[in-house]
């Protein structure tokens, strides 16, 4: 029985949202993915959310999370995207690129087991959890292999929030600029908000959408990892029982390139967007408070140097990355 599961999970959406509502610098799905890692490291939550709670967490961090990303593609506009440039359109796939690949690379290299590597490269490239969540369903990662890259992509999110504005001002950075930079270096959209808003609106502006530039590349990147897990799985033992292969288009992401065309394209009222805004939040907190709680702590503190040494290393890889687009533009 799923729903006990959701019904949790959502309630702690809207205690996320609450806290966000009190304390405005706290990204709203931040604090959600936060208040899962927490509930998981509860001794006495333990039995309950691998007992009872454990099919509704595991809706929640797979279907719940695949609605919210159709309808985060309602905040793109294709328009919005042409209007940065060609010279900050390519630099921003650039940096997604080259983060993806060298965060992959880095994570073989050190050893990191399954799936983790292309989940980390995929958080840190694109939108952080969101697009951890995204990218573990069409290869099928299991718990424990998930459970490292959300924690990692939350803590250097985080400690974006506090460092880039240290640094504004020292890099001689005006406001229009940090805004690129923070767009382009963040992982999390909420994070991007908290980041950016000190600058003030226009730089708020650019960051937003430099920052869902990044998040169009989700479609392509897990096309093209689903397309490499359908040949994988077609050179596998032969068999007489039928295989189910993942699709080349995972059906959640032909759904978010229409939401992207349908903004684009049709002038939607602006109620009908905030209603859709407010819904998507409001499913990935949800999504993300399920695949928080799936994580422990004790485990990765046990074995996770090497995770964290490629989170970090990745977090200042696509910071660094971003810094020379802004001077490039």
């Amino acid at each position: 029985m799923w729903l006990p599961g959701v019904l949790v999970a959502a309630a702690a959406a809207v205690l996320a949202g609450i806290i966000h509502a009190v304390v405005p610098g706290f990204p709203l799905l931040t604090v959600a993915v936060v208040l899962g890692i927490a509930a998981g490291q509860l001794p006495a939550l333990r039995p309950a959310l691998a007992g009872v709670l454990a099919p509704g967490l595991s809706v929640a961090a797979t279907r719940i999370m695949r609605l919210g990303i159709v309808l985060l593609g309602l905040k793109l506009s294709l328009v919005d995207i042409l209007g940065l440039g060609w010279l900050t359109i390519a630099t921003t796939v650039a940096i997604v690129l080259l983060t993806f690949a060298g965060t992959l690379w880095l994570g073989r290299r050190l050893g990191l087991p399954g799936n983790q590597p292309l989940l980390i490269a995929t958080g840190f490239s694109i939108c952080g959890a969101s697009a951890i969540g995204a990218m573990s369903g069409v290869v099928k990662a299991k718990d424990e292999e998930t459970a490292t890259p959300i924690a990692l992509v939350t803590l250097c999110g985080t400690l974006a929030i506090a460092v880039l504005p240290v640094l504004w001002h020292p890099l001689g950075l005006t406001d229009l600029q940090f805004g690129h930079w923070v767009g382009a270096g963040v992982h999390d959209v909420g994070q991007v908000v908290a980041t950016a808003q000190v600058a003030g609106p226009a730089a708020l502006a650019v960051a937003v959408v430099v920052k869902l530039t990044r998040v169009l590349m989700l479609a392509p990147i897990v096309a093209t990892v689903a397309v490499r897990e359908r040949r994988r799985d077609a050179r596998g033992p032969a068999t007489d029982a039928p295989v189910a292969r993942p699709p080349i288009l995972p059906l959640f992401v032909a759904g978010f390139l229409a939401a992207v065309l349908l903004r684009t394209f049709v002038p939607l009222p602006g109620g009908l967007l905030a209603g859709a805004d407010l819904l998507q939040t409001y499913l990935l907190a949800t999504a993300l408070f399920g695949l928080g709680a799936a994580v422990d702590l004790g485990t990765i503190l046990r074995t996770g140097g090497r995770a964290l040494a490629v989170g970090l290393l990745s977090w200042t890889l696509i910071a660094a990355l971003a810094l020379v687009a802004v001077h490039l533009a």
